[in-house]
């Protein structure tokens, strides 16, 4: 056993070995690509092109075309097929590098241990990054539908103060000083920046929704969009109404959210249990035994 984890070890450095040369520098201008979370793109690189040569993709077309999907509503449609290449690079070279490691661990000490824990970690590692992508993208979801209120709320004030629609988001988006760490203002940011760059109201509101892509900012856009012109008592009744709706869904995501927290603390309160069980019991036992 142990020579064939060494063999195995072997063909995997090799195999690496070769796919660098046959990729060379071809992947160069993707290291610089934005993507959080990418932490072996040097090591993946002979993957994209194994991924691109043999189209790996079309064996798991479910899968591809969901991972491609969150990352297009994480970083937008731009470069999406880029992002998806690398994200499934990543993967890959997880899966390598541990499968290599649990070789060269079985080769050193002998036992088959290191094989086993090497490859279930190449099993494993590669869903958890899938599963924590998509948690990701539902999170970002979340946090844009519990802040799209208090942003309907400001707008609403400033409309019916006398400020026009766009001049209103303008304002919200400078009082938060330039921060765009949230997703929905990093959104409402880039929006104003196609204003000054000559999109018209129509397109640059389009492009928001779609890049954001949530129901709740679906129904803010298109009522802002058929209502806009009108203007007057008539429009800023329209988003009261919108904005109503939208503090019902923030109130069911905070009973949402209350919910997964109490379920987090069911373990850690079933353990706590268990210890004062056994520091309880134990001396009491002792004491029957004696």
């Amino acid at each position: 056993m142990t020579w064939l984890c060494g063999a195995a070890a072997l063909v995997l450095a090799l195999g690496w070995g070769l796919l660098r040369l046959k990729c060379g520098s071809r992947y160069a201008g993707l290291r610089k690509l934005p993507m959080e979370g990418l932490r072996l793109r040097g090591l993946g690189e002979p993957f994209l092109w194994m991924i691109e040569r043999w189209k790996l993709g079309r064996y798991f077309p479910s899968a591809m075309f969901r991972i491609q999907r969150s990352l297009q509503r994480t970083y937008g449609t731009r470069y999406s097929a880029e992002r998806t290449l690398l994200f499934m690079g990543e993967m890959i070279s997880y899966s390598w590098l541990f499968l290599t490691a649990g070789s060269v661990l079985t080769v050193l000490s002998g036992e088959t241990a290191g094989t086993v824990l090497g490859t279930f970690l190449a099993v494993m590692l590669p869903a958890a990054l899938v599963s924590d992508l998509h948690k990701k993208v539902r999170l970002r979801e979340q946090n844009i539908s519990f802040e799209l209120p208090e942003l309907l709320n400001s707008i609403v004030l400033l409309v019916g103060a006398g400020e026009t629609v766009q001049r209103a988001i303008i304002r919200c988006v400078d009082s938060r000083k330039g921060d765009t760490s949230h997703p929905l203002y990093k959104e409402l940011h880039q929006m104003t920046a196609e204003w000054d760059s000559g999109y018209s109201f129509q397109q640059a509101f389009e492009n928001f929704s779609k890049r954001c892509a949530v129901q709740e900012v679906s129904l803010f856009t298109t009522t802002v969009l058929l209502n806009y012109r009108r203007g007057g008592a008539d429009f800023v009744l329209a988003l009261r109404d919108l904005s109503r709706m939208l503090w019902e869904k923030r109130k069911a995501i905070s009973r949402t959210r209350g919910e997964q927290a109490s379920s987090k603390l069911v373990f850690p309160m079933v353990v706590i249990f268990l210890i004062v069980i056994v520091l309880v019991g134990t001396p009491a036992f002792m004491m029957l035994k004696m």
